[in-house]
């Protein structure tokens, strides 16, 4: 079990402590379930009235904390209580699941695909003619990765992803489980002879380094050239983003929004959870799009939107309040 003194925690984070305790620390924990051997965080000041009842021993604060500690308990204080907790969670992370070889017996890996050095692929893994994978990328079990794609360096791929033929996924990325990269777009026009003719989708998509996709998570090929992921895209579970979608650099994508084809974000734009873009829609650089909107026009760079159909969200919530005032009017 690994365990470490407040100072070897400090070490790492940087910080100032306030307080004493001799407690090792062995695990992390919220603080309302935290116990003695915990240590748990306090990122926001309506979090503090939770202290007094929690059984840590140790907690990671923002600055601007007013609380004591208490005796034999102690605060590290930081500017970013939830970036440092990134780094304690990192100390107390089980390992990995373990290879035993870099290539595993029951993987097919065709005879002109290239595997870089310190690569590991696993048990029923799928590598395709021409497919290139970097150096240190991990391939969990059952994988497929198609023709003349390529993975970069230092990049994870867990099970049951399918990476289609001629996409490309950089370094450094994080693929999870049952994603799919490079699925026809969804493509099809009315004809009186044949009903729904399907478009053929001839692009590929390209996704840069230091993204992660969530699982079972779908970015769609582009019917003529590149659906594009920008560096740094972090993208949730259950995602849609359709072909020939464009999205700027660190652009983050909740669980269960989805972009139609040929929408094109910025650069740090957030689309909320349950969000839908229509096609052909562009959102300007750092543009919200809150939970469960539906965006049917350009957005400029910076707007919050809200609403079905997505509105400003100053007006959103004028529109809400007057909405609610009428209805108990009515009611009177």
């Amino acid at each position: 079990m690994k365990s470490y003194s407040i100072q070897e925690i400090n070490e790492v984070i940087n910080g100032v402590i306030y307080g004493t305790t001799s407690q090792s620390i062995t695990a992390t924990e919220q603080l309302e379930k935290a116990t003695t051997s915990e240590i748990s965080f306090i990122g926001n000041k309506k979090y503090e009235k939770y202290w007094s009842t929690s059984n840590a021993s140790i907690a990671v604060v923002n600055e601007d904390i007013s609380i004591e500690p208490g005796e034999n308990r102690a605060f590290i204080k930081v500017k970013n209580a939830d970036l440092a907790m990134s780094q304690i969670l990192a100390l107390f992370a089980p390992p990995a699941p373990i290879f035993h070889t870099n290539i595993h017996k029951t993987a097919t890996v065709d005879e002109t695909a290239i595997i870089g050095e310190g690569a590991k692929i696993g048990a029923g893994c799928y590598i395709g003619p021409k497919v290139e994978i970097g150096s240190n990328t991990i391939i969990y079990p059952n994988v497929t990765i198609l023709d003349e794609s390529t993975v970069g360096n230092n990049t994870v791929i867990w099970s049951g992803t399918v990476v289609r033929e001629r996409c490309h996924i950089g370094n450094d990325c994080i693929i999870h489980p049952n994603a799919t990269i490079g699925a026809d777009g969804f493509g099809f026009r009315p004809c009186s002879e044949k009903g729904l003719v399907k478009i053929p989708q001839i692009g590929n998509v390209i996704i840069g380094n230091g993204v992660e996709i969530g699982a079972n998570t779908c970015v769609d090929r582009g019917k003529f050239s590149s659906t594009i992921l920008g560096d740094g895209c972090k993208i949730d579970n259950l995602v849609q983003i359709g072909h020939n979608s464009k999205l700027g650099k660190f652009c983050i994508m909740a669980g269960n929004s989805g972009l139609a084809g040929s929408v094109t974000l910025g650069n740090g734009v957030i689309i909320g959870g349950s969000a839908s873009i229509k096609d052909h829609t562009t959102i300007g650089d750092g543009a919200v799009v809150g939970a469960g909107s539906g965006v049917i026009c350009y957005v400029a760079a910076g707007k919050t939107m809200l609403g079905y159909p997505a509105v400003e969200a100053r007006d959103a919530l004028k529109q809400w309040a007057l909405l609610k005032r009428m209805v108990c009017d009515i009611k009177k």
